[in-house]
């Protein structure tokens, strides 16, 4: 491509990716206007779900969570699956809680794709099963999955660290 008609050429190749860049531009923030939306509604679901926790709304806190969760808690079982299984340790949770109901979390990290994503924080909340008051902090992992448009949670892990 040598002389005027080469130059041409280029300027022409130039100019018609000079003008997609907008294009592009607009594809790559939509992609990113997505992410930030999915991290978004994951972060009012997890504040639903904190605040249900602490109104004892067992409706509520029920209201994410995908039928088939697994969780793997603190005090027994170790694992369990199932909603109705999930559900039934709020029992012993309530039991145990000083009242008003502490759980709050903090250092909350989302890493979202387009239908799965992953949830970890530092949780905190005022355990009473030794006899008095004890403000346990735990470590909480979630996994979502986005279901028909709507994000349910799949997995719960809830851990302390080891003492010994």
């Amino acid at each position: 491509m040598r002389g005027p008609s080469g130059f041409a050429a280029i300027t022409s190749t130039s100019t018609k990716i000079l003008r997609s860049l907008p294009a592009a531009r607009a594809v790559y923030l939509g992609v990113m206007a997505t992410d930030n939306l999915d991290e978004a509604e994951i972060r009012a679901l997890i504040a639903r779900w904190s605040k249900a926790v602490r109104d004892e709304d067992l409706d509520a806190i029920r209201a994410d969570h995908d039928p088939d969760v697994l969780m793997f808690d603190v005090p027994p079982p170790f694992l369990l699956r199932g909603l109705d299984a999930y559900m039934a340790t709020w029992d012993t949770f309530f039991k145990w809680q000083a009242r008003p109901v502490q759980f709050d979390f903090r250092d909350v990290a989302v890493t979202a794709g387009s239908d799965v994503a992953i949830v970890t924080a530092i949780g905190t909340c005022c355990d009473l099963s030794s006899g008095g008051p004890v403000n346990l902090d735990f470590r909480l992992t979630m996994g979502f999955r986005k279901i028909g448009g709507k994000w349910r949670i799949i997995h719960e892990h809830h851990s302390i660290p080891a003492t010994s």
